[in-house]
């Protein structure tokens, strides 16, 4: 005795694509929902000094902006000397820009203003300073968090 299956039909054929599709479909979309809830691990602030590049590069009136940990970091240099905060308003996370002619940080999208020497706020709605970051000078180098 011999178990002969019947040939696929047209009708079942087409079902199996369907169904395929539709896992396919589905995996599409449950994934980065799925991945939202599980995000890759990022140091809220990096455990290591973070190198910002050569300290001669960054001249009076300059400034960068460069990753650090999960938020970026605004690395400054005034009149008054170097100085490092984070790159977050503390109104709406909104990334903030160092202005050189008015010696002051300022936040783009609801006209917040921090003072460059210490982050204190100035004038609009964020409610604190910036976070000051620690830095220093190693070999030429000039690195923000870790050991200043």
């Amino acid at each position: 005795m011999t178990n002969a299956r019947p040939p696929v039909t047209r009708r079942g054929f087409i079902k199996l694509i369907y169904g395929l599709l539709g896992a396919l479909g589905l995996g599409a979309f449950a994934g980065p929902a799925l991945a939202f809830f599980w995000p890759a691990k990022l140091e809220e602030v990096p455990s290591e000094p973070v190198p910002v590049g050569p300290a001669a590069d960054l001249k009076v009136g300059d400034s960068r902006t460069i990753g650090y940990g999960r938020y970026p970091a605004l690395v400054l240099n005034t009149p008054a000397g170097v100085r490092a905060y984070t790159a977050v308003c503390t109104h709406f996370a909104c990334l903030v820009k160092y202005d050189s002619v008015k010696d002051e940080i300022a936040c783009p999208c609801h006209a917040g203003f921090f003072r460059s020497s210490d982050g204190s706020v100035v004038s609009g709605p964020p409610p604190k300073a910036l976070k000051t970051l620690p830095w220093f000078i190693k070999d030429d180098i000039l690195y923000i968090g870790g050991e200043a």
